[in-house]
């Protein structure tokens, strides 16, 4: 007796999904034609035109532009947001953890705020990153030297 793949299950539950979904073709019925109603175009009032918009808004404006640094728990995460102040300058506010106080950087433009914050937060990838290499190290270093193989 063989073994029933649940990847065949799966499989087969899907493409009778599909089949279901698939538009039945539909059958044109004809009217009769009558003096009463005057000539339409029926696809227009079928199928009235709507102006394409994206789901989300292009973003206009750097205000709100942020970023999140890495780290394996959110207590202690860097977090960079640009604001833009009364004067209409532009200033990013770091933080570490979602409610420590920020840190705030600025005045300047909205393209150097941007560049402010895609720096500091490629810098803090790059050093988590060379960190956990470190780590990562000394913890084979130390692995060798439990095993007495130094």
């Amino acid at each position: 007796m063989s073994e029933i793949d649940p990847t065949d299950h799966a499989l087969a539950t899907i493409a009778s999904i599909l089949e279901d979904s698939e538009p039945s073709p539909t059958r044109e019925v004809a009217q009769p034609a009558t003096d009463e109603h005057p000539p339409t175009d029926a696809a227009a009032d079928e199928h009235p035109v709507v102006d394409e918009q994206p789901l989300v808004p292009e973003p206009t404006d750097t205000e709100g532009y942020s970023k999140v640094g890495p780290g394996p728990m959110v207590a202690i995460r860097l977090k960079w947001t640009v604001h833009r102040g009364e004067d209409g300058q532009f200033y990013v506010h770091e933080t570490i953890g979602e409610q420590s106080a920020p840190v705030i950087s600025g005045p300047m433009t909205s393209e150097a705020a941007v560049r402010f914050v895609d720096e500091h937060e490629d810098e803090a990838h790059r050093r988590f990153e060379a960190l956990r290499s470190e780590i990562a190290g000394r913890s084979s270093v130390a692995e060798f030297e439990r095993k007495g193989e130094a």
